[in-house]
């Protein structure tokens, strides 16, 4: 039918048209669900309390990615 069943296909862009705003995204798991979701077309907004490393990583990625400042815990800076 079609269908992958779970089977991911080599160079899919499951995510072309879609935007992600991903939390902690300057490192560790955000940065690197950030570098998954824009490699499989997502545009993503990188949000996270230290800034200059978002944006290397957000450089990193290229023109898919942009960066936002975000402290979760401070409900002031949503």
């Amino acid at each position: 039918d079609g269908r992958s069943q779970g089977r991911r296909m080599s160079g899919a862009r499951r995510f072309e048209g879609r935007c992600a705003m991903i939390t902690g995204g300057a490192s560790g798991i955000g940065a690197a669900t950030a570098r998954l979701l824009a490699a499989e077309g997502a545009r993503v907004v990188l949000a996270d309390r230290n800034t200059g490393l978002a944006e290397t990583v957000a450089r990193e990625i290229g023109s898919a990615a942009s960066t936002v400042a975000l402290d979760v815990t401070d409900e002031r800076s949503w």
